[in-house]
């Protein structure tokens, strides 16, 4: 039996754009795109930055206020609701929710870093 956690995973995963892999990242930036790390900073401690230039850190519990295009609060990288964003959490799976609810929020072109922050560091290891 499926739990209710991984039906709502792969129901919010079906719902996104593409899951870019870490060798997608700079290229999503360069064309606009907005990665967001979501790691609390125990892990940011941890592991160490997510090195892609020009990423943010917006912690998760900020993340509606801070990337929604009609608030108020928003980061000034947030250019608008057809705007690619990037969640990166450590794995994949607290940024696939996210993701979700940003798209909620209006921005259509939500997703996540496939793998999360453990699959850019392993990219990043082996030479990427």
């Amino acid at each position: 039996m499926t739990s209710q956690i991984d039906g709502l995973l792969a129901t919010t995963r079906a719902s996104l754009p593409h899951r870019p892999g870490p060798s997608e990242l700079a290229e999503i930036v360069a064309g606009g795109g907005l990665v967001v790390d979501i790691r609390p900073s125990e892990l940011r401690g941890r592991d160490g930055a997510l090195e892609v230039e020009g990423s943010v850190v917006v912690d998760r519990n900020q993340l509606e206020w801070r990337l929604d295009p009609t608030s108020e609060f928003r980061i000034d990288a947030v250019t608008g609701a057809d705007q690619v964003v990037v969640l990166v959490c450590d794995e994949g799976y607290a940024s696939t929710l996210a993701a979700g609810t940003l798209q909620s929020l209006g921005l259509r072109n939500a997703t996540d870093l496939d793998g999360g922050f453990q699959a850019w560091r392993a990219w990043v290891a082996a030479g990427g």
